[in-house]
């Protein structure tokens, strides 16, 4: 069975997440928001339940996720359906040669903002070359997706069945999860229900590991 994860909106929550899927030898991809970075400082982004949400700078990027993927989340994280599509598909192309001047490398992935996007969205995201767009909703069968510009995963990754739903995706051959690193804030019972998850994954000698973008070559 085939396992991917991702995560969405740079902040430093993500080193955990990266320690730990280093300590289980799981891959993950990072959706980012270069955008609402600072150039070179850390800086707050928003407070979520009491918990500061921290972005990192800009600068470090390359170093932080350094042995892990990164994709296209937009600049600055705006509603899809909100802009207009010239706005849009700057926000897609920044992003997109941002990261790639950055990490030195082809980026094609996508993480639609707030899982939002419409028939003009997904015009302006074939035109910009992506090779999938992963919304928020899930499904029993993530492969084959009929249109991979909306790319739905199995499940969030703090889902209340995300045992079942894990066993469930045998049949089909991929378990595919997402989240947000700070909504498990700084909260030790949280990131120890994660690290369950991958070390379950780690025992399973019929998991495999692949980045999202290895889903749809």
């Amino acid at each position: 069975m085939k396992v991917a994860q991702c995560w969405d909106d740079s902040v430093l929550n993500d080193l955990k997440v990266m320690e730990l899927c280093r300590k289980y030898g799981a891959r993950a991809t990072f959706n980012l928001n270069p955008g609402l970075l600072d150039r070179t400082s850390r800086k707050l982004g928003w407070v979520y339940r009491g918990f500061e949400v921290r972005r990192f700078s800009q600068a470090e990027l390359t170093d932080v996720y350094e042995g892990f993927q990164v994709a296209n989340h937009t600049m600055t994280h705006p509603d899809p359906t909100k802009i207009t599509p010239e706005e849009f598909r700057r926000e897609v192309m920044d992003c997109r040669h941002f990261l790639e001047d950055a990490f030195q490398r082809e980026i094609r992935g996508f993480a639609w903002p707030y899982g939002a996007y419409n028939d003009a969205c997904l015009a302006i995201a074939r035109e910009c070359g992506l090779a999938y767009g992963r919304t928020t909703l899930n499904t029993d069968r993530v492969l084959p997706a009929a249109e991979p510009l909306t790319l739905h995963s199995s499940c969030h990754f703090q889902n209340p069945d995300f045992d079942r739903i894990r066993e469930r995706a045998r049949e089909s051959g991929v378990f595919y999860f997402w989240g947000h690193s700070y909504e498990m804030m700084d909260d030790p019972a949280l990131f120890a229900a994660y690290e369950r998850q991958l070390a379950t994954l780690a025992e399973d000698p019929e998991v495999e590991w692949v980045d999202v973008i290895d889903l749809v070559r």
